[in-house]
């Protein structure tokens, strides 16, 4: 492959580098490059080898460390045999971008108590958001004005989940009722869910390529329990107790099973259809708060490719079968070969990484936050995981080994919530020092910092089609942000 060179170009280094993907694949055989070799000559050679019919953006990795400048750079600190084959590792990369918000646009009043949750729907064309004023309150955001104020709750709204189709959202208050809500009139579907005989901690639907007429609704409760409800019929349809205490997250996986965490310290798999109770995952020390799969985005987003969002996002059009075919397409790309994997976060400050559809021991214990864990997330191309927590930290982990990668430090004060972008590159957190801000995953830096929040910021969400990130708190206003 050695190309006519400049005299001063001869005594240049040169490397045999060989090709590999995530799985560790070969694409085609070892060949020689000048150890000065960029990023962009590599993404030439690598996309003629791939021969796709479009180039793919892709990052180059060596011994886990990234090509940024030219292989001779990222070699330096590293001691190479430059007798053997080095292999270059290629990651696909969004084709798309999405850009960082930088300022408010909107500043809603309209909540009378704090807003506890914000959730834009699975194509960013609806935002609803639950409060302590008991109403789910939907967002019209062509004019970035209130729409509809859901009313039927009798106490605070604590959790909210839209349906992976986007046309319904499901709330649950400090009552145990769960409500369904129609969000192009904001009227109720249906009957009241009750059954909990405390509040609702959390709301998950089935996915969409699972069931595209988006029936079955797991919810959790501090009572213990997980529910099934069948939404057309409104009634249970299975209880699933084996919990001794509080079921703080529920998350209905892509391969037809449930997870359940809880202050009784463990996390449980169960089977969807029959509710049998699968294994018991132990480790943490203390009360599990919170959980992620590395599927949770692509099970978010169903049917919609954030990759072809529009200006004015609109339902995703098709029939049952065309929607539910998309969506397991779109499944089965993000989660590859290997099962789903989940990581949990716990008040003992650690992290679990595990694979629950075939181990009940996990693949990593992640430690070095210094307080309890509030919100751990995945990123949508699931190679990175985000944590938050009360020590003002969001922490950076490997998405496949739960290794440490870096801690974004900015927070004055607890941060509550987070959300990536739809293409992995930049993560927005929200805190209790009345900030938002906007974080570089690739640099690990600060990308914006938003200021405006009067108070504690509780809620923070990025659209799927990346157009607009919404936040709520304390101060009862919701804020829009755009670029």
């Amino acid at each position: 492959m050695a190309a006519n060179m400049s005299p001063d170009e001869e005594d240049v280094q040169r490397l045999l580098i060989q090709f590999r993907d995530e799985a560790g694949e070969c694409l085609g055989s070892p060949f020689d490059v000048p150890v000065t070799i960029t990023p962009d000559k590599l993404q030439l050679v690598c996309n003629a080898l791939l021969q796709k019919d479009e180039p793919v953006p892709l990052a180059f990795f060596v011994h886990d460390a990234e090509i940024v400048a030219s292989l001779e750079k990222t070699l330096a600190g590293q001691s190479v045999e430059t007798e053997k084959v080095l292999d270059i590792i290629y990651q696909p990369q969004a084709v798309f971008r999405v850009r960082a918000v930088t300022r408010c646009t909107s500043s809603l009043e309209g909540h009378t108590e704090a807003v506890i949750s914000v959730a834009f729907s699975p194509t960013g064309k609806y935002l609803a958001s639950g409060s302590g004023d008991t109403t789910v309150r939907f967002w019209d955001l062509s004019t970035e004005t209130p729409q509809f104020t859901a009313k039927g709750h009798r106490h605070w709204v604590l959790s909210i989940a839209w349906s992976p189709d986007g046309k319904k959202l499901a709330s649950g208050c400090k009552n145990g009722q769960i409500f369904l809500w129609d969000p192009a009139t904001g009227s109720q579907i249906g009957r009241v869910l009750s059954g909990h005989s405390k509040w609702i901690t959390w709301l998950c639907w089935e996915p969409l390529h699972r069931n595209p007429e988006c029936r079955y609704l797991a919810s959790a409760s501090k009572d213990g329990s997980i529910r099934i409800w069948d939404t057309l019929m409104g009634r249970c349809d299975k209880i699933l107790t084996s919990h001794t205490q509080s079921v703080t997250c529920v998350k209905w996986g892509g391969d037809g099973l449930l997870y359940s965490s809880s202050q009784d310290r463990t996390i449980k798999v169960w089977r969807s259809q029959d509710g049998v109770l699968c294994r018991t995952l132990q480790g943490h020390a203390h009360w599990v708060n919170t959980m992620a799969l590395s599927t949770d985005y692509v099970l978010r987003t169903g049917a919609f490719e954030p990759a072809e969002a529009t200006i004015n996002p609109q339902d995703v059009k098709g029939s049952l079968s065309e929607l539910k075919e998309r969506a397991l397409q779109r499944y089965n790309q993000v989660r590859g070969q290997d099962p789903e994997r989940l990581v949990s976060g716990s008040d003992d400050f650690t992290l679990f990484l595990w694979r629950p559809a075939e181990d009940k021991k996990p693949l990593e214990r992640m430690t070095g936050h210094q307080a309890l864990i509030n919100q751990v997330l995945f990123s949508p191309d699931t190679r990175t995981i985000a944590s938050a927590s009360f020590d003002k930290s969001i922490k950076l982990w490997d998405g496949r080994t739960g290794k440490y990668l870096t801690s974004l430090r900015g927070h004055v004060s607890a941060v509550y919530q987070i959300a990536w972008s739809a293409d992995s590159r930049l993560l927005v957190s929200g805190s209790s020092d009345s900030t938002l801000k906007v974080w570089d995953a690739k640099t690990k830096k600060l990308a914006i910092d938003l200021p405006g929040h009067a108070d504690e910021v509780y809620a923070a969400d990025w659209s799927p089609d990346g157009q607009r990130v919404a936040s709520g708190g304390k101060d009862k206003c919701l804020r829009i942000w755009r670029r």
